[in-house]
């Protein structure tokens, strides 16, 4: 059984479609929300995801781009998209946001696994860190928690004593890559896809992941995309110009 990982799509259409075309087969997919807000195409995602998402999870973009949330605590270049959004938002596709679970959650038939947006113990909490990951990993419910949220590809482990923060590590930021890790037995792991639409780790490649459920392994995925394009989009609709430019960024 092979698992598809999307995390904070954000409504990057072009990053999107580039991440499906390079994920291969795989069997399920889960989803761990912020679909929308930022980007410029929030219908054109949702009309993708929706229908092939196995389990979604919302995340704190969802709720407040729904209208489920405050914006007070957004800055303002988020509150403008998220103002945006909700206007743009189609009749049906603002229905099923709204109505898409909290975290956490563990998929049916997959036991062992959870699904989280920020942490499994707070969905806007940011895990950024060994310390930020402490809690989550001393509380989980399951040996491996998939978490969104922070934009960054990567996670945390612990076994006993042991810690570790994960980074995947690839050679050319201009092609596609993978960095695959194993998830031993007696190890508890908090997972991070990455960003498909808006990564923050400094690579502006869309991030993805892929789990080997029999062979308990985790694949990272960097894959380019057309960003002129999702740029572009981002200015024809007005939004403001710096979620243009930290695509390029990837920051």
């Amino acid at each position: 059984m092979r698992a598809l990982i999307l995390s904070d799509i954000h409504a990057n259409l072009e990053a999107l479609n580039a991440v499906l075309e390079a994920a291969g087969q795989w069997d399920v997919l889960w989803n761990l929300g912020d679909m929308v807000g930022y980007g410029a195409s929030p219908n054109e995602v949702l009309d993708i995801v929706r229908p092939i998402s196995t389990l979604t999870v919302r995340g704190n973009h969802d709720r407040v781009c729904s209208g489920l949330g405050s914006m007070v605590h957004f800055n303002p270049t988020a509150r403008a998209a998220a103002k945006w959004t909700f206007d743009e938002l189609s009749p049906d596709n603002l229905e099923w946001l709204r109505a898409v679970p909290q975290g956490p959650l563990e998929p049916e038939d997959n036991a062992g696994v959870t699904l989280a947006h920020g942490s499994p113990l707070n969905e806007d909490q940011y895990i950024l860190s060994m310390r930020d990951a402490w809690a989550p990993l001393q509380q989980m419910t399951t040996a491996i928690t998939f978490v969104g949220h922070t934009h960054i590809q990567g996670g945390f482990s612990q076994k006993q004593h042991d810690w570790h923060e994960i980074r995947p590590r690839y050679a050319d930021r201009r092609a596609g890559e993978t960095w695959t890790l194993s998830l031993p037995p007696g190890t508890r792991h908090l997972i991070n896809p990455g960003s498909v639409g808006q990564p923050r780790d400094c690579d502006w490649r869309a991030a993805f992941a892929t789990f080997d459920m029999e062979r308990c392994e985790v694949t990272y995925h960097r894959v380019p995309y057309d960003i002129a394009a999702a740029q572009g989009r981002v200015l024809m609709a007005g939004l403001p110009e710096r979620l243009a430019a930290r695509l390029r960024e990837g920051r």
